[in-house]
């Protein structure tokens, strides 16, 4: 169980399998489980390492403020730990916009992007989200929150139970005054103005039913050369909604640029 203490911060992560490495950073509300089909298949291609932002999992949950960059810097910190010159960085939602704002600093660093959501500006609903974990509370709000995030009929499938059940069994470790900073510090950082300046081939996926649709679509037209695609029947973790899919465009993506192994490591 390896962690990094960047800016004085633990940070949990996890390395599965060889390779060239393949950085995945999660969305607010899940941990790095979100990945947890992704760790599966690409681990077979490449060293996967993911990260636990700070606030979830493993990792502290500090209460006072922080920045998007600093929260970055966590990744950085990991990427440091493990010797990692250059790297694929994936990011869901925050996540997403810790790799944008990561590909915009550090381009020499990471050699493809895959944002999911893609949102450049402030995330939508802010207020709304800190209200629900610090006044709400975590134990009611975090399972309402998980279920927006996904296609309306997901959370009723046997399949959609289970995977956001595996989630709010970690409610204890969680708090809601850390994750209202998560929210702050994306509110806080609208990355619009510099996109045109990205050098990382970028792909931006969207769930059909993902609240930042429009905000993934208006991303991936401001980015030089890169590709949005949109997955059917998902919503904003479309990750988890539609592995196989969502692989599917990432490793199309990753082949496009002579990123994607011919075969999994021996």
């Amino acid at each position: 169980m390896p962690y990094s203490t960047a800016n004085s911060i633990k940070i949990y992560y996890e390395v599965s399998g060889e390779g060239f490495p393949f950085v995945m950073v999660h969305a607010n509300p899940f941990d790095h489980n979100l990945w947890m089909y992704q760790i599966a298949h690409f681990s077979t291609y490449f060293k996967v390492i993911a990260v636990d932002i700070r606030g979830y999992g493993r990792s502290d949950k500090p209460t006072t403020p922080f920045s998007l960059k600093d929260m970055a810097g966590d990744v950085l910190g990991v990427c440091r730990d493990e010797d990692i010159k250059e790297a694929i960085l994936g990011g869901v939602s925050v996540g997403s916009g810790m790799a944008l704002l990561l590909g915009l600093d550090h381009p020499e660093m990471f050699k493809a992007l895959i944002l999911v959501g893609g949102n450049s500006g402030g995330a939508g609903s802010i207020d709304d989200r800190i209200h629900g974990y610090t006044e709400i509370g975590v134990e009611k709000y975090h399972i309402q929150h998980l279920k927006e995030l996904v296609a309306p009929d997901f959370p009723e499938t046997k399949l959609g139970k289970y995977l956001l059940k595996t989630f709010v069994e970690r409610d204890p470790w969680l708090n809601g005054e850390s994750i209202g900073q998560i929210f702050r510090a994306r509110g806080g950082t609208d990355m619009t103005p510099r996109l045109e300046s990205m050098k990382v081939p970028t792909l931006v996926i969207n769930g059909e039913y993902d609240n930042s649709l429009a905000a993934g679509k208006r991303t991936a037209s401001l980015i030089p050369g890169a590709v949005h695609r949109m997955l059917l029947k998902t919503g904003h973790a479309c990750c988890i909604e539609d592995p196989a899919g969502f692989d599917e465009f990432v490793i199309e993506f990753l082949q496009s640029h002579g990123l994607m192994p011919a075969g999994p490591n021996p």
